[in-house]
């Protein structure tokens, strides 16, 4: 196998890991043990545990932010908020080791707003675009892209971390509706004066 493919099994091997059980139990050892060779091999490749963690981080992102813009482009600006929210849910709730380990373990290269999120390709890049569509065609008042879009994502990601840290006493259907009433909200409150967009009562 080239160095090239034995580094991408060694990622892949420590993403399973960090996938069922989180970061805190991917080790050098163990991932070469799951690998089928030597710690001391992962290091030709991955000069460190962190460097490992990242490789995986990036490749996770990718994957997630391709599955993401795979979503049609359909529906009025709430109702692809709404979409991109399930999708959001689908993923923290449905691997919460990989949502906590991208999401909210701390990283020496972690993206930083706002200097990072300007270019951003994954899910905060779609709904900055979808913001400034909002924005364009007056449904919602005119403001900083980025800042209304870190409000935005910053609820739903707040209502997970309670969720996930069982602060929440809802079955997972119910917590669902709770995100997305928080979020329509909150799209509403960012009408600026604007008739309620959302449907909502």
């Amino acid at each position: 196998m080239s160095d090239q493919g034995t580094a991408a099994r060694i990622a892949a091997v420590a993403q399973r890991i960090v996938v069922e059980e989180g970061a805190d139990a991917v080790s050098m050892r163990r991932v070469g043990e799951a690998a089928g060779i030597t710690a001391m091999a992962i290091y030709r490749h991955y000069p460190n545990r962190e460097a490992l963690l990242r490789a995986v981080a990036d490749t996770c992102a990718r994957e997630l932010a391709g599955r993401w813009q795979q979503r049609p482009v359909t529906g009025g600006l709430v109702e692809r908020i709404d979409a991109m929210l399930d999708d959001f849910l689908d993923f923290a709730l449905g691997s919460p080791h990989l949502y906590t380990f991208l999401m909210l373990d701390p990283w020496a290269r972690a993206k930083r707003f706002p200097d990072d999120f300007h270019a951003d390709e994954g899910p905060f890049g779609a709904l900055v675009k979808l913001v400034e569509e909002g924005m364009h065609v007056g449904l919602l008042r005119e403001d900083d892209p980025l800042e209304v879009t870190l409000t935005v994502t910053s609820a739903a990601q707040g209502l997970v971390q309670h969720y996930l840290g069982g602060r929440v006493a809802m079955k997972e259907s119910d917590f669902r509706e709770l995100c997305h009433r928080t979020v329509r909200r909150i799209v509403d409150g960012l009408a600026g004066g604007i008739a309620p967009i959302s449907g909502m009562s």
